[in-house]
């Protein structure tokens, strides 16, 4: 029986140390792949980058669609990957998912390919 992934953003928080910063278990390369295979298409940057630009840092997935130039399917698959990866968060409200960024997945993301120098100084 497969065991399930530690959620994020805890489990990227756990293993936050620089990938410069020594060896890595297994888990925690996983984790941070996975955070960082969300990262790896243009299309989920900018939906992430339009996210975070929207009042409140939140956004419907109605107001993503059209930024993007993509069917309303293919911009909840992106949406889906980003949140298994810990990336934003969901909130459906009636018909309509919102979404919202989760600042420490992105700052622990951010710390793990940080030099040492740099990740250990903050």
């Amino acid at each position: 029986m497969a065991s399930t992934p530690t959620p994020l953003p805890l489990a990227l928080s756990a293993c936050c140390s620089p990938v410069t910063g020594g060896e890595l278990s297994e888990e925690a390369a996983a984790t941070l792949a996975r955070v960082f295979k969300a990262l790896g298409d243009p299309t989920r940057v900018r939906l992430v980058s339009l996210i975070a630009a929207s009042p409140d840092a939140e956004a419907c997935i109605c107001d993503l669609t059209a930024p993007v130039g993509l069917a309303q399917p293919t911009v909840s698959h992106h949406m889906k990957l980003l949140a298994d990866a810990g990336l934003v968060t969901r909130t459906q409200r009636g018909r309509w998912a919102y979404y919202r960024i989760v600042p420490e997945a992105l700052a622990a993301a951010a710390r793990a390919l940080a030099p040492v120098e740099i990740a250990t100084s903050a």
